[in-house]
């Protein structure tokens, strides 16, 4: 079996291409939902905005630094660089576009994911190079893969305002101008949504199905407990700050739920050399859907 290390993920520039329209459009339909009311609501009790935003961009990227700086340096063949770096990857991308389907399903505050959504999107320009650049180069393990990198935070910069920003702001605009509009494009954005982020998984996986397959076992425990950590953050961590039962909800879903078709762009861009990033990052695509359905169910017969 190669080395997941130095294995590359095989994945067109037509696929990329395809993969950038695909992750807009879909940031598009998010943008359709926000309207500047749910700010202000939000902002009456801003708590809950701020602690979920805390919890997403700080609190997680440094919990899952301390969870791998213990396996790296605790139990050094417990898991390899490139796992360990997709993992500060997806720990650094901002929510992802099912957490408001997860949220209204888990009668959460539907307002405030989506205000949080928007919001994270936006700051992950920043946040995401920042969190990565900054875990990558501080665990020992991936120092030298974060050092070696042909990238600048510039260019990881650019590229989230391209494929994140605009569609954001584009669909936020038509909200704002022609409402009625948005309003008839809503549902079918979010039909489009579901399906286009199943495809682009499948995209992912399709050329490179074998290799996944070779590494799957030890990429799903380490997801399962990472996503797990990160719904834990997010509900018991707003219950331990005093919010209610239903912000709880919608902040675990919200730090729960990453934007892993960022994370795969990312990988694909810049990251391909190391195959263990995309192998994880694709499995988070896949796992973070099953997670939250059922925590989402659960949390709704409660």
């Amino acid at each position: 079996m190669p080395d997941i290390d130095s294995i590359q993920i095989q994945f067109s520039a037509q696929s990329q291409w395809i993969l950038q329209c695909i992750l807009g459009l879909i940031i598009f339909g998010i943008a359709l939902d926000v309207k500047v009311d749910q700010f202000k609501e939000v902002l009456k009790k801003p708590l809950p905005f701020f602690l979920g935003l805390f919890f997403q961009f700080v609190l997680f990227p440094a919990l899952t630094f301390i969870l791998l700086w213990i396996a790296c340096c605790v139990y050094p063949t417990a898991i390899r660089p490139s796992l360990a770096l997709g993992m500060i990857l997806v720990a650094a991308c901002p929510g992802g576009n099912m957490s408001n389907f997860f949220t209204h399903l888990a009668n959460g505050n539907t307002a405030l994911s989506i205000s949080m959504s928007t919001v994270s999107t936006l700051a992950a320009v920043i946040m995401t190079p920042l969190n990565f650049s900054l875990w990558g180069y501080l665990l020992p393990c991936t120092q030298d893969m974060v050092t070696e990198l042909s990238i600048s935070f510039l260019d990881i910069f650019i590229t989230i305002l391209t494929i994140l920003v605009f569609p954001l702001g584009l669909g936020m605009l038509l909200n704002l101008k022609r409402p009625k509009l948005a309003d008839r494009l809503k549902k079918p954005f979010k039909q489009f949504s579901i399906a286009a982020f199943v495809l682009l998984i499948g995209i992912a996986l399709s050329a490179n199905f074998d290799l996944f397959l070779q590494y799957i076992a030890l990429t799903a425990i380490l997801v399962f407990i990472q996503n797990a950590m990160a719904i834990g953050i997010g509900f018991w961590g707003s219950r331990f700050s005093g919010l209610s039962n239903k912000d709880a909800r919608t902040i675990a879903i919200e730090v729960g739920i990453q934007n892993s078709g960022l994370g795969l762009l990312l990988f694909f861009q810049y990251l391909n050399m190391y195959g263990g990033v995309g192998i994880v990052t694709a499995w988070w695509g896949i796992w973070h859907m099953i997670a939250g359905l059922t925590v989402s169910l659960y949390w709704q017969k409660k």
